[in-house]
């Protein structure tokens, strides 16, 4: 064989190696229907336009209508909430085991200031936002979010969150090996097959998740919130500190670590779904 021929079997064998390299995997789907409470792994959600509706249909205002959620009040990653969509019924379950629960009625309709946005949400009447303030300490009141809009940072743009494996992987390696939980990232689809930050170069891009078509809009720029304990929202990892070497990342937000896109095309996403460029 001469230098050509061999030239065009490495080439011939390095393309077939990429035709038959894994898709990326959805390993792990989390949500919350209150923003700021804990984080909890589901199965199989549905992806539509606003995200998944289930997914913070909730959050809290403090008493000037400003969202709170767990960089102000870690101990709410304590607290558990599940909302029966069919029923329309809201339980939280509190770290000493009490739990609170009821049928949905919304009250009137109010202003809030969620980061820089000032969207319509609605109170929630029932037990629960007296029984979240006796807990934390602090006045809060539970509101719903506009339906067509959702309890997410970014609104539309950022109504899907995903993250690889092999990042959280990386971080872990940065933290001396120590286990790095990726519900602390809280991010709605982790995924394997991509090399660690991989998924940064998929912002700009469409991908076919399960059966939903998602594009990317930007880079997830991380807080202090992700250095507290998922179930306890105790201050327990230095995330910031081990980020650092994402500084010069050529990234959207700093200290990125994971991207958001925009569902263009509704559907089902479970585990085991691929991720394929679409």
């Amino acid at each position: 064989m001469n230098d050509d021929e061999a030239g065009e079997h490495d080439s011939s064998q390095a393309a077939g190696a990429a035709v038959r390299s894994p898709p990326a995997l959805v390993t792990a789907l989390a949500i919350t229907p209150v923003k700021g409470l804990r984080i909890c792994r589901r199965e199989e959600v549905m992806l539509e336009r606003a995200g998944v509706l289930e997914n913070r249909r909730f959050y809290l205002i403090d008493d000037r209508a400003r969202m709170v959620n767990g960089k102000r009040i870690g101990i709410l990653s304590a607290v558990r909430a599940d909302f029966d969509e069919d029923a329309e019924r809201l339980t939280m379950s509190f770290p000493d085991g009490a739990q609170v629960s009821g049928p949905v009625q919304l009250g009137e309709a109010l202003e809030t200031r969620f980061f820089s946005r000032r969207p319509l949400a609605r109170l929630v009447t029932g037990p629960w936002s007296q029984a979240l303030s006796e807990y934390t300490g602090t006045q809060l009141r539970l509101v719903q979010a506009n339906p067509e809009e959702g309890g997410v940072d970014r609104g539309l743009a950022g109504a899907v969150s995903l993250i690889s494996e092999a990042s959280v992987a990386r971080l872990e390696a940065v933290a001396g090996g120590r286990e790095v939980d990726s519900r602390r990232f809280r991010m709605l689809i982790e995924v394997s097959g991509p090399e660690a930050h991989e998924e940064d170069a998929w912002v700009g891009r469409t991908m076919l998740v399960g059966g939903a078509r998602v594009a990317f809009r930007g880079h997830v720029g991380r807080c202090l919130v992700t250095s507290q304990s998922p179930d306890t929202g105790v201050v327990d990892l230095p995330t910031l500190e081990l980020l650092s070497y994402r500084r010069a990342a050529a990234t959207s937000e700093p200290l990125a670590f994971g991207v958001f896109g925009e569902v263009l095309e509704p559907g089902a996403v479970r585990i085991g779904d691929s991720v394929l460029p679409g």
